[in-house]
């Protein structure tokens, strides 16, 4: 019997509320470690933490324990939970996997394609979970959106236009060095990159253009990418990091054949649908109140790893976003349309 034997009786048990016996490694100390940790603990798991640095007031803020050495984390733990910088996603996750332990990784799933591919391949071979952490798709306005455009609430989509816009990240200098993070289209516009593909489809082409600068003496870059998907819609994704004193935000605007979906995070209005057929397409629900994001991404990771529902998100999602984020990132620097293969399916 495996260990997380005990967590699918939990899971069960409960009626997928909880995970009670899963015993969760948290690799990593930083900002979205600070929002993993308290999810894992609402979901009853027992959390262990290793960083190279900061572990100990990780936990003094949000409980668990602290452990020594990756290798005594592995030893106590069922699942690892990569958030570490993108640099070093590969070293852990595969080392995990190799080791007969499920894994969640932050975004990206890996700096490279190559990485990437192997950790899906790894996770395949061994026969583990692999989940990516894009939390986007979990947060209500744009789970609320997909399930919308697939309930065909505006037709089929023509065009998507998705930002985020954020402060240029100067709490860590790995964010600012493009070869350890991406940049602003690896490490921010990775979300509505996978956001446009999950809606809209596969992506056979992406063009795309970065302009970068200073103001007030500190470093500012806006990336723009044009996808084209192979069911014909075209998604215009920007990402901007700006001054220290930007506001983070994030907008959609979802075009179909039958009606337009829009949504802006600095309008305090709910979700917006317009059918344009004169009798007013009125709001889809507001559930913007409801469970952090984190939460419910993490627990739909639990529940599959104890034998529950296949989450919306998978290990070839975060193989794809890669992808497409790399693609972009070529395309920036020889100023020509990236083809992408050949790939099968739809929207995820």
């Amino acid at each position: 019997m495996r260990d997380s034997d005990t967590a699918v009786d939990s899971w069960q048990q409960d009626g997928g509320r909880t995970v009670k016996e899963l015993r969760v490694g948290l690799v990593g100390a930083g900002t979205i470690a600070g929002a993993h940790l308290p999810a894992w603990h609402a979901l009853g798991a027992q959390v262990s933490a290793f960083s190279l640095e900061g572990a100990a007031e990780l936990t003094d803020r949000h409980g668990g324990s602290v452990v020594t050495s990756f290798e005594e984390l592995m030893e106590r733990c069922d699942v690892i939970d990569v958030c570490t910088p993108t640099p070093v996603h590969r070293h852990y996750a595969e080392a995990a996997l190799l080791a007969g332990r499920d894994v969640v990784a932050e975004k990206p799933l890996a700096r490279t394609g190559d990485d990437a591919v192997l950790l899906a391949r790894v996770a395949a071979e061994t026969g583990r979970h692999l989940y990516p952490a894009h939390v986007v798709r979990f947060f209500p306005a744009y789970a609320t959106m997909a399930e919308a455009v697939r309930a065909g609430r505006i037709g089929r989509p023509a065009v998507l236009r998705l930002t985020r816009t954020s402060a240029f990240p100067m709490w860590r200098e790995w964010f600012a060095d493009p070869a350890q993070s991406g940049g602003v289209v690896m490490d921010l516009m990775i979300h509505d990159l996978d956001i446009a593909r999950w809606v809209a489809g596969d992506v056979t082409d992406v063009y795309a253009t970065l302009a970068q600068g200073e103001e007030d003496g500190l470093p500012i870059a806006m990336a723009h990418a044009v996808l084209t998907h192979a069911g014909g819609a075209i998604s215009h994704v920007r990402g901007v990091w700006g001054a220290p004193s930007t506001t983070f935000s994030t907008s959609f605007h979802v075009a179909g054949d039958g009606g337009v979906l829009t949504y802006d995070s600095r309008d305090a209005r709910a979700l917006t649908l317009d059918v344009g057929t004169g009798s007013g397409g009125g709001r889809l629900p507001d559930i913007s109140l409801g469970e952090s994001p984190y939460l419910t991404q993490l627990r739909e990771f639990a529940g599959a790893i104890a034998g529950g529902p296949v989450p919306r998100v998978s290990a070839a999602d975060g193989v794809a976003a890669v992808e497409l984020a790399l693609a972009a990132l070529t395309s920036i620097e020889t100023g020509d349309s990236v083809r992408l293969p050949a790939a099968g399916g739809g929207a995820r």
